[in-house]
């Protein structure tokens, strides 16, 4: 029997993957089951691996083509649509606890916004697209798929998400740390380039990748190190030099004690654990409830399931509190969900859901010692007065939060990619528009909702620390994998002329960076966040025309 392959614009039947002994193997694709009839699709969607959604808890595909009548294909990517915007509410939740334990580490540790910005958080955000990039790199025949996605995001971070901090709260940048993390930037998309060019990456260079951010996270760490240590010298200089008034000391103190007598309860007050608990767990504020319109009310009881599911799974520990959000019994209740969602949601749940010697599954054991740590903690603990290792909490809500945005992130892509198959998307468009979008979305809010808390720098430095992270890690690791697989020498197929496009636009981006926000004095305004967005619509403008055959050479 014959076996032949079309171009992916030309809807083939099937591709040939490996000849052997003049007998084609033929791998059918997924993204041509809209051109089978409408009785054929279900038994196509599950007999062929291509459409098995193995990354996400739910095989939307099979929702769409075997659970709902063919007729109702708009209600399915409604369905979708509806069910992709709780992933993001749920992704946007997770970032309100994701933020203050981000700052409770990264004032425990004594790091600056810039090294908090390229470190932790780069690794909540760079979570779903290193694990994409992971997966794409595990078959040879879409690592050049992996790397146009890689780009796209990261043409999407640096014009969209960067314009709109820009936009939200316009800011003077850290010089030093922005020219830094361009160059860096820089080196990695050329370094990339060059590597596409060639086709090929060895284990030294592959070794490279992940080298070089290590140099990078030094180069941060470093430079921090060296502005604390002026900046101490200078402000204790400035203190030996003036003089302090007693009078005016004496009346400050004063002063402080009348307002901390003033808001002092007359008796005291010692409220009981179960009232904790439930204060704790009740996401509405009966005196803001009262004074808002009954439109914020219909959508805060919308929203009012994922967050007590956050409040249930995720702790808080807030600096900016007196006692560090420390409430003991919900705190000993994280201990139990909390490890139970690191198991479930990771991997899909694969490894939660994994019998130990086909018997005892893994969740079981691991609710057994976080009933055991809750009740040890119970008992060692009292209400008023937080622990000492209280941070122990806020590096267990920063790992959680980052498994639920994860979590939502990769329910997204997965989304995306099934509306790309019932849309009869090309690869190349869906890695360039929906796969980016949605890799790029936790980088999107999350760096949002912190300038909008007042630490636009820290969004500036994640913005380019997570797209580096997410190229040099993914990359590397990816190549890793499949270097393992004994494949000494990896094979990098660029898809086309749209790679190319994806390469010089991201390049692009980043010298206008690079010559722009010097000339402005480091001040990033309303009017460069227009011109960064503007740069992407005419990149998107540029790359669709090349894929459908506008432009070519």
């Amino acid at each position: 029997v014959p076996c032949w392959g079309h171009t992916p614009r030309s809807s083939p039947l099937f591709q040939c993957d490996v000849v052997i002994k003049y007998v084609c193997v033929c791998v059918f694709q997924c993204d041509i089951v809209m051109n089978l009839s409408a009785a054929d699709r279900c038994a196509f969607v599950k007999a062929t691996p291509d459409c098995s959604m193995e990354d996400s808890f739910i095989n939307y595909l099979k929702m769409a083509f075997c659970l709902l009548p063919p007729n109702l294909t708009p209600l399915t990517i409604t369905l979708c649509v509806t069910i992709d915007w709780l992933k993001v509410y749920l992704c946007v939740y997770s970032l309100c606890s994701f933020c203050p334990n981000l700052s409770a580490i990264s004032s425990s540790l004594r790091l600056t916004h810039n090294v908090a910005g390229v470190t932790f958080l780069a690794l909540g955000n760079g979570a779903p697209d290193v694990f994409s990039a992971t997966v794409a790199f595990s078959r040879p025949h879409t690592a050049g798929l992996a790397i146009g996605a890689l780009f796209g995001a990261g043409i999407f971070v640096t014009t969209v998400v960067a314009g709109s901090v820009s936009l939200v709260k316009p800011f003077t940048v850290a010089s030093r740390p922005f020219l830094r993390d361009v160059i860096f930037y820089m080196a990695a998309v050329f370094w990339t380039f060059i590597i596409l060019y060639r086709g090929t990456i060895s284990l030294g260079e592959t070794l490279g990748y992940l080298g070089l951010y290590v140099v990078y996270v030094v180069t941060v760490i470093v430079s921090a190190y060296i502005y604390s240590q002026q900046k101490h010298s200078a402000t204790r200089s400035s203190v030996q030099s003036s003089t302090h008034a007693p009078g005016d000391t004496h009346s400050s103190v004063c002063v402080c004690a009348c307002i901390d007598s003033e808001y002092r309860p007359l008796l005291p007050y010692c409220e009981s654990t179960s009232s904790i608990l439930l204060n704790s767990l009740n996401p509405v504020d009966c005196r803001t409830w009262r004074r808002k319109t009954w439109r914020w009310r219909t959508v805060k009881i919308l929203k009012m399931p994922l967050e007590v599911l956050l409040l249930l799974t995720v702790p808080v520990v807030d600096p900016d509190k007196e006692d560090r959000n420390w409430r003991r019994p919900l705190n000993c209740l994280h201990l139990v969900t909390a490890p139970l969602v690191c198991v479930l949601t990771f991997s899909s749940g694969e490894y939660g859901l994994y019998l130990i010697e086909g018997q005892f599954p893994v969740w079981a054991l691991t609710l057994l010692f976080g009933l055991f740590l809750s009740a040890i903690v119970f008992l060692t603990t009292s209400n008023d007065q937080p622990p000492a290792y209280h941070l122990v909490f806020s590096l267990l809500g920063f790992v959680v939060s980052a498994m639920w945005i994860s979590a939502a992130a990769s329910e997204v892509v997965s989304i995306l990619h099934m509306l790309g198959v019932v849309l009869s998307l090309s690869n190349n468009l869906l890695g360039l528009t929906l796969l980016a979008w949605g890799n790029s979305i936790g980088d999107c809010f999350s760096d949002i909702t912190i300038a909008r808390q007042g630490y636009p720098r820290m969004a500036l430095s994640a913005c380019f620390g997570g797209i580096i992270f997410n190229m040099l890690i993914g990359v590397g690791i990816g190549c890793l994998i499949q270097m393992f697989n004994n494949e000494p020498v990896v094979t990098l197929e660029p898809e086309g002329l749209l790679t190319w496009v994806l390469a010089g636009s991201l390049g692009l981006s980043l010298a206008f960076s690079f010559i722009l926000v010097p000339l402005r004095c480091f001040h990033l305004g309303r009017a460069y966040g227009i011109f960064l967005l503007l740069f992407y619509a005419v990149f998107l403008l540029v790359a669709l025309l090349t894929e459908f055959g506008f432009i070519h050479i």
